[in-house]
């Protein structure tokens, strides 16, 4: 279960460094921003899922 927990935070952490660098880049290379901040859209995504996928695990699992 520390696993699962553990990657949820890895898709929060890649969405926040996705959306640090579409900004950097906002001015130099928007197509490229566009596609990040897509990328940590779907990380925030992700981050969610597997948020209620572990807590349907856990309720599971007590059960």
């Amino acid at each position: 279960m520390k696993i699962l927990s553990f990657f949820q935070y890895v898709y929060a952490f890649v969405a926040i460094v996705f959306t640090y660098d579409a900004i950097t880049q906002w001015n130099v290379d928007r197509n490229r921003s566009y596609m990040l901040l897509f990328l940590a859209a779907l990380a925030v995504f992700m981050f969610f899922f597997r948020k209620r996928f572990r807590k349907k695990i856990e309720d599971r699992n007590q059960k």
